[in-house]
């Protein structure tokens, strides 16, 4: 419209600006008739057809002709020349006219063309795509006959017009070249369309887009001449070409009929593997309208507005989404990248020059160099972004098209003698490129979002698969905790940044463009503006580079805490009993004050940062506006050069406001993707280290002078090693406390670093650890292990393995759930169906690492005969069994002593007795004691009724299996974040032998399964909110921010809302100040104030920046203290029947979340809130009459938000609690990382966590499509707004001033573009554009698609918060109970609990210090324990456990308590330390009830080895005192009290010696007598030691019994007694049966009574 320009100029074409249809067209040269009848008058040929508004016309209607120069273009020439010629182009009949048409040389031959030229075009690139998506064919249905059919008639309706012209050249008729040329090109293109209906068809295209668009061109470039033709014939008064005519308005009509039947999708293809899909995503067999417009979703979004979303309404995932496909992909090419540098490592080994390219990649240090993931995702996803990158530069493009458009707008404002019809013409066009932006700029985020998701899905199967198969020393390096953190916020990051990464290249595009059209309007004075952006860039990358340091640190803080807490919850029992709760706490909130120190400078350089992104558009438009005005005084600021500008920078603003986001992203992933990378260049296994080919015949496993350690920065543990196992023996390995019987066994699985000599394994193994591993499935399914199901043989299996009376007692049988760490199995039960797994597996070896030390005696014996023994069903397979069972050792076929690491002797049993040597000292020692009881066992227990067995195996049960769940567990949360690299076990020892998984006690099994029985499952499924997020949450994170700060931030938002606001009013008075002498006066003062207002808006937005950086870090702290401590203040119960995941998860994502997004979040809701009041002002002000558009629009916009909003929090929430399991399972995978690397199921498992991520992915991705949808709809009314906007002032402009016109529809277009940055946050994806709040959405629906999504993840993000308080607001059971409302709905975080303050104690649970009732400083002084009628059930409403307890045991008195399995001899323990609290009578201590004072006075005062030895990482010394009470020397004296001396002494760290997570560099016995230490170092007058010596080999027993009864002579010991001939000496023996007392008198009264002890005794062959 190059001619709009010169409207304002004295036109004399003008005069008589009406010509009439006749008029225009009376005088057009005969003969120029068009082919397809596309010519205005229908073509009259030889036969004196058609007028035009050619020269004639204007001539016979009485005008002066305008002139226009006689050279012809080529299109005229094509069109005819001369008298009988047409002129491509005339502005008087196009332009200059209030009754505007197209020449026919236009109409037939540009107009025509277009939808041929387009699907020419397009053919290539689609052809190629079809040919690469091929999805089966479809049959021929009628649709496609019907769609071919037409096809088929436009070819010979164009075919007939090119005819017709033939026909009229033989008769002499003087045609143009264009009647053969244009009904040809349509006839060849008509045919290409009809041949592509049926290609697609075979290809398996349901909906083209491509057709549909060119028959949308077809119809719209007909409208033209379908105008042009009934006008001509009415002016006329007849049809003078009835052939042409006829001909064109068939043609019209089949392409509308073809456009419309192309809306119509075929049946799915033939073939299709998608028929079978239960639920399909929608989106496959989707038409293009309903892709393009995301209509696919609505049938969900109609369903969340009904009633919430469940799992099983979520749709299955796109082939190409599915984890095994993403995972493979990016797995490919991180091995290519392996292969290439295993390539250059070994011409560089050999000598051989290599190219530059491949010396880069090696690097120029010696050491390896560490390869490029980044490269590897390149070549996995980088043709995604590719895709997407022509969607973002298309939209970027469009969004300079309405700057230019308001610019003749306001030029037709300027000029009242333009026709109107300019100004609705322009209105349209700004709606139509609007609409345009947004249904290209929503299929570019649809499209990078699904990359995101699937380079999360590609990044979390990498870290799985490389988990693995990462050796021990790695392990060593990478607790479990940090690799989850891998897993999901490294992960997530790189998700997150995916819709930035564009900015990369639109960024500069943006500017640049902005910057070309901003020189058009101002000139040289914009230099000045991009001079400022270019000083800014290196201050802006120096504070990026200072933010980057900021985020390394602080994830090392994260990682710090992270696994602290990981260890907190793993020996969280151990810190109740010792009372070491506070030591804990200021060791996590230690590290969490360092990383807010951290995240609080971050937060004020990101505020630096946003401050300055957010003044350089102002700033440059003042500074280029104040050199624009001062160069020249005759420079006038008119409206068009004001808002045209003003729309250019705001234009200007998206890129400039993403670049400190895309910064922060990228920093955040540059660390992430170091950290990964890092993970993933770790040493693995290597396969080569066990030859499992080849071996000596007659041999299953031999190892040749084999030296092997845990690491290579380790010394080794085995040394020398020289062992033949022939095939089919029991070989049993035994030894003393460390010497390296499991390091053996570790090192035959290939998990220990060969150092030397050679390990030969042939055959298939099954391997049972020292601590059993059970996956949280069904019983049936832990056994099968994957297996196909062979009923004979699982039935033997479960027979052999004693386990067959368990299932009539398990609720379900063998398809009972197991729960997270085995919690309704017995320990005996677990390492029974861990044998059960190896069993079933009918492997060639079976490596058993003391399988049976965590069963009865008499249960140990039956499974040694029916398994392992020589005529067990393993009889004839190899066994090698790690022992410390004597009794068995006669019926093995050789025993191999183990000492010091090195094999010490090697032979039959009988032969090592003959040698006289340690091993047959060590017999002397124990095998009397052992060979009595087996013997009167023996004579006594024949088990002649086969009823006696199963009673005797029934004892190793739970006495209350049927309080257990009736239902499978189903967890939805992150299991423990524990390092196990094999397992625990009661026996095990060895390097790399990890304790963190807390085995239970009886009594707290019993606890489990009372719960269970009152609540219907035993672990609460992790509750999903339903229902809108609760107002109570965010004004309790205003009051966590402190509520002054809120107030100031919406205070300062709001000033700064109204100085821009201030400012534009301001430019726009000033552009219509009147123009004196070509002059504006009061120019200084114009731009002083303009420069004030700028000034102010900046000073408030780095006031709020500030404000808002201290109030989130005040909120983080907080939140994170009031989580802390809940969490620990909650009671034992609570973390026994919780995953201890699912409380990580809370210090883990929920905090992350609450730190890094919550707050910029918010920032955007407040900016979308007062920027949409802004706009509604100021197009309300200037033209009134848009408030009737108001209501319709926010009456569609609340009716799409109610569909929307449900459907995404819903989502959202499902999204959140199906992550949890994906790290669950990862969890479970790396504690059983030997088993499943032994039994060769790594692919299995891979499998299964591709399942889980799939199942996340399913929630996920509705929710990114959601977005979409609602992000269509509502960008839609912006759209409508600019539309009304710009109509509105076309109606009124005779009462609107050019400056109040720019004023208003600059705004109009800034709510279609928003404010903000065009890309959502990390959380919830959120659609590009700033959208409306609460309020302003049914008043300015324009800002709807962002504010929406901005309260949408303003809302979604607090909830978060839903799920932090109830760790606190737990009842004395320790399931999460959430109190009611009225209404009987979810409180959410809990109305009437505060969030930071006033949190409340969890029911049930004491006060650690009650300072009206503290203790005596020496209490107990005596040490005397009485109960009276003591009662206590484990909750309210079940039955009593332990019943009228009357008791009292003396001062000094040494007690055993013992009884069948729960009869209660546990609860008495935890009842003493108050974890279970009386329901009637009490407990008194020195005549002091212990439930008048607090629980760290009661515990700290008492003294318990408890059966499971818990060490923390960090100092030895840390862990044996963390509260610093104690000097060096009483330390020492422990030590060597413990038999602990000679070992920390030859540490050259000493007390400082660094004990690894969970003390895995210690073995089991080592950890236990650091147990033994803890209890000297305190000695209190009360010790109570719970089976502690039940679970470590008989000589550590001796050192331990032996120290006790010298160290705590004058001491009260209570004794839960495992082994009776420990408590044979005791003063007296408690025995309890079902709750109450039986018998309690000194051992010889009570076997001389011939009672129940008596019974036990005699079965221990003590009596």
């Amino acid at each position: 419209m190059a001619e709009l320009r010169q409207a304002s100029l004295p036109e004399p074409q003008l005069q008589g600006s009406s010509v009439s249809a006749a008029g225009t067209r009376e005088c057009e040269p005969k003969g120029f008739g068009v082919g397809l009848g596309w010519a205005g008058g229908g073509g009259g040929g030889a036969r004196g057809g058609g007028g035009w508004g050619t020269a004639a016309s204007w001539a016979g209607a009485g005008l002066r002709s305008p002139s226009w120069s006689p050279r012809l273009g080529p299109m005229d020439a094509l069109c005819g020349s001369g008298e009988l010629g047409s002129k491509f182009w005339d502005s008087n009949l196009s332009v200059y006219t209030d009754n505007p048409d197209l020449t026919p040389c236009f109409q037939n031959s540009l107009l025509a063309w277009i939808p041929c030229i387009y699907l020419w075009a397009t053919l290539p690139c689609y052809l190629l795509y079809l040919r690469c998506h091929h999805r089966g064919y479809i049959t021929l249905s009628r649709l496609s006959k019907l769609k071919t059919a037409l096809g088929v008639l436009l070819w010979c309706v164009s075919w007939a017009d090119l005819f017709y012209s033939f026909h009229g050249l033989v008769h002499g008729w003087a045609l143009a070249p264009i009647f053969f040329v244009t009904p040809l090109v349509v006839g060849v293109t008509m045919l290409l369309a009809t041949l592509l209906i049926q290609y697609e068809r075979l290809q398996g295209v349901q909906s083209s887009g491509v057709l549909i668009i060119f028959w949308f061109l077809c119809v719209v470039c007909a409208i033209i001449p379908f105008r042009s033709k009934i006008l001509s014939a009415m002016a006329k008064g007849k049809i003078l070409d009835p052939f042409r005519f006829t001909t064109f308005y068939i043609y019209f009509a089949l392409v509308l009929c073809a456009l419309v039947l192309s809306c119509f999708k075929e049946k799915p293809p033939f073939f299709s593997p998608r028929n079978v899909d239960p639920n399909p995503c929608p989106e496959a067999n989707a038409g293009f309208l309903s892709c393009l417009s995301f209509w696919w979703f609505t049938k969900m979004a109609i369903l969340g507005c009904r009633r919430p979303l469940e799992k099983q309404d979520l749709w299955s995932l796109n082939k190409e989404d599915h984890s095994e496909i993403v995972v493979k992909k990016l797995l490919d090419a991180w091995k290519k990248q392996q292969k290439r540098a295993a390539r250059l490592k070994a011409k560089a080994a050999s000598g051989k020059t290599v190219s530059s390219e491949d010396e880069e990649l090696l690097g120029d240090q010696p050491r390896p160099q560490e390869l490029s993931f980044l490269q590897a995702l390149l070549a996995a996803f980088g043709p995604s972004f590719l895709i997407s990158m022509c969607f973002l530069l298309l939209q970027d493009l469009l969004s300079f098209v309405n700057p230019q458009l308001l610019s003749m707008l306001i030029r037709f404002i300027s000029n009242p003698a333009a026709p109107a019809w300019w100004g609705f013409l322009l209105a349209g066009m700004m709606f139509m490129c609007s609409t345009m932006q947004t249904l290209i700029l929503h299929q570019y985020y649809h499209r990078i979002f699904v990359t995101g998701l699937r380079l999360r899905t590609g990044v979390i199967g990498v870290i799985y698969r490389k988990a693995l198969v990462i050796t021990n020393s790695v392990k060593r390096k990478f607790t479990v905790g940090e690799m989850v953190n891998l897993m999901s916020v490294d992960a997530q990051r790189f998700m997150d940044l995916a819709p930035f990464l564009n900015m990369l290249w639109s960024a500069p595009l943006q500017i640049i463009l902005a910057v070309y059209f901003l020189w058009q309007n101002l000139g040289p004075s914009i230099l000045a503006g991009v001079t400022l952006m270019v000083l800014l860039i290196p201050f802006n990358g120096a504070l990026a580079m200072k933010m980057r340091a900021f985020q390394v640190e602080q994830m090392k803080f994260k990682d710090s805490r992270i696994k602290l807490m990981s260890e907190i919850l793993g020996g969280i029992k151990v810190l109740k009993l010792y009372a070491w709760e506070p030591s804990f706490l200021q060791q996590v909130e230690g590290i969490r004050q360092s990383e807010l120190q951290l995240l609080r400078k971050g937060a004020y350089l990101q505020a630096v940062s946003t401050f300055i992104w957010m003044c350089t558009p102002f700033l440059v438009t003042l500074i280029t506006l104040a050199v624009y005005m001062s160069v020249d005084p005759n420079n006038v600021l008119d409206a068009e050069k004001a808002f045209v500008s003003v729309s250019l920078f705001n234009i200007l603003k998206n890129p400039l406001g993403m670049l400190p986001i895309l910064i922060s992203n990228l920093t955040q992933t540059s660390v992430s993707l170091k950290r990964i990378q890092h993970f993933l260049n770790q040493d693995e296994f290597d396969p080569q280290c066990v030859e499992r080919k080849t071996i000596t015949p007659g041999y299953a496993v031999i190892i040749d002078n084999g030296t092997f350690t845990w690491a290579q920065d380790l010394p080794p543990t085995l040394h020398s090693l020289d062992i033949q196992v022939p095939k089919g023996t029991l070989v049993a390995v035994v030894g003393p406390v460390g010497c390296g019987k499991s390091s053996l066994l570790s090192a035959l699985l290939g998990e220990m670093e060969k150092l030397e000599g050679k390990v030969y394994v042939k055959g298939s193994v099954a391997y049972v650890p020292q601590h059993a591993w059970i996956q949280n499935c069904t019983l049936q399914e832990n056994v099968l292990f994957g297996q196909a199901l062979d009923p004979k043989r699982y039935r033997q299996t479960l027979e052999a393995c004693a386990l067959l009376a368990d299932l009539e007692m398990l609720p379900d049988g063998d398809q009972t759930e197991i729960g997270e760490k085995g919690i309704n199995l017995s320990g005996g039960q677990q390492q029974r169906v861990s044998l059960a797994r190896a069993v079933y597996s009918n492997a060639d070896i079976f490596l058993l690492d003391d399988p049976l030390s965590a069963v009865d005696s008499h249960v140990a014996k039956h499974i040694f005969d029916h398994v392992i023994g020589p005529e067990g069903v393993l009889a004839g397979k190899t066994r090698v069994l790690v022992t410390h069972g004597i009794s068995f050792l006669p019926q093995t076929d050789f025993v191999i002593v183990l000492d010091d690491g090195q094999v010490s002797e090697v032979g039959t049993y009988s032969a090592l007795l003959q040698r006289d040597g340690s091993f047959a000292d060590f017999l002397r020692n124990y095998a009397p004691d052992e060979d009595e009881e087996h013997q009167e066992e023996d004579g006594r227990t024949a088990f002649e009724d086969p009823e006696d067995e199963q009673v005797l195996l029934i004892e190793d049960t739970l006495s209350s299996h049927a309080d257990l769940m009736d239902e499978p567990v189903m967890y939805e949360v992150r299991k423990q974040f524990m390092r196990e690299l094999s397992t625990m076990s009661s026996e095990g020892e060895g390097q790399g032998r990890p304790v963190h998984r807390r085995r239970l006690s009886i009594a707290e099994k019993v606890v489990q399964a009372a719960e269970a029985k009152a609540n219907g499952v035993l672990i609460k499924e992790e509750k999903v909110e339903m229902g809108r997020v609760k107002l109570n949450m965010f004004w309790d994170y205003a009051k966590a921010m402190g509520l002054c700060t809120t107030l100031v931030i919406c205070l300062l938002y709001a000033g700064q809302s109204a100085a821009a606001l201030g400012a534009n009013i301001w430019l726009s008075a000033w552009t219509n100040e009147a123009v004196v002498g070509g002059q504006q006066n009061n120019t200084s003062m114009r731009l002083g104030v303009y420069a004030a207002f700028g000034i102010l808006q900046g000073l408030l937005v780095v006031l709020s920046a500030f404000a808002m950086a201290a109030g989130s870090v005040q909120a983080a702290r907080s939140l994170h203290q009031a989580l802390l401590y809940n969490m620990m203040r909650s009671p034992q119960s609570f973390f026994d029947t919780t995953p201890s995941g699912r409380i990580l998860n809370r210090f883990s994502k929920d905090i992350y979340v609450i730190d890094e997004v919550l707050a910029p979040s918010i920032l955007m809701l407040l900016g979308c809130f007062y920027n949409s009041i802004a706009t509604l002002m100021v197009i309300v002000a200037n033209t009134p009459l848009f408030m009737v558009v108001i209501l319709p629009l926010a009456v569609f916009y609340l009716f799409v938000q109610r569909f929307y909003v449900a459907t995404s929090r819903q989502l959202k929430r499902l999204e959140s609690v199906s992550r949890s399991p994906i790290f669950s399972h990862f969890s479970e995978t790396v504690t059983g990382s030997s088993v499943i690397r032994a039994s060769g199921r790594s692919q299995d498992f891979e499998a299964i966590s591709n399942a889980k991520v799939d199942t996340n992915q399913r929630s996920c991705y509705p929710n990114i499509a959601s977005n979409r949808w609602l992000g269509v709809r509502v960008e839609t009314m912006g759209n409508c707004v600019v539309l009304f906007a710009a109509l509105f002032t076309v109606i009124g402009r005779n009462s609107l001033s050019p400056g109040m016109v720019g004023l208003s529809v600059s705004y109009a277009l800034q709510v279609h573009r928003g404010p903000g940055p065009r890309a959502g946050p990390p959380l919830g994806q959120r659609p590009h554009r700033c959208y409306t709040h609460l309020l302003s959405i049914s008043l300015c629906p324009g800002w709807g698609p962002a504010t929406s999504s901005a309260c949408q993840d303003y809302e979604l993000t607090v909830k978060h918060g839903e799920r932090l308080p109830p760790v606190g607001n737990c009842d004395a059971g320790g399931l999460w109970e959430r109190r009611k409302l009225k209404s009987g709905r979810e409180p959410g975080w809990g109305r009437g609990t505060a969030l930071i303050q006033n949190l409340s104690f969890p029911s049930g649970q004491a006060p650690w210090v009650v300072e009206g009732s503290r203790p005596p400083a020496d209490w107990p002084s005596q040490g005397e324990v009485e109960f009276r009628n003591f009662s206590v059930r484990y909750r309210p409403g079940l039955e009593l456990v332990l019943k009228n307890l009357s008791l009292r045991v003396s001062s000094g008195e040494k007690v055993g308590i013992v009884g069948r399995t729960g009869a209660g001899k546990s609860s008495m323990t935890l009842c003493l330390f108050r974890i279970l609290e009386a329901a009637e009578g009490e407990i008194r201590i020195d005549d002091l009830n212990v439930a008048a004072i607090g629980l760290h006075d009661l515990r700290s005062q008492l003294t318990i080895i408890p059966q499971d030895p818990v060490l923390f990482s960090g100092t030895l010394r840390m862990n044996l005192d963390p509260f610093d009470n104690y000097s060096e020397e009483d330390i020492w004296r422990v030590l060597e009290l413990s038999h602990l001396h000679t070992f920390v002494a030859s540490q050259p760290a000493g007390l400082d010696f660094q004990c690894s997570e969970g003390g895995e560099n210690l073995s089991v016995g080592q950890r236990q007598l650091v147990c033994l230490a803890r209890a000297l170092l305190r000695k209190s007058r009360i010790l109570i030691l719970d089976e502690a010596t039940a679970a470590i080999d008989l000589e550590t027993d001796d050192l331990i019994q032996a120290t006790i009864r010298t160290q705590f002579e004058t001491c009260t010991v209570l004794t839960i007694a495992h082994r009776l001939n420990t408590i044979m000496d005791y003063t007296r023996v408690l025995v309890l049966d079902k709750g109450t007392v039986a018998e309690f008198d000194s051992p010889t009264n009570l076997i001389a009574a011939r009672g129940i002890f008596y019974g036990m005794a005699s079965d221990a062959g003590l009596a």
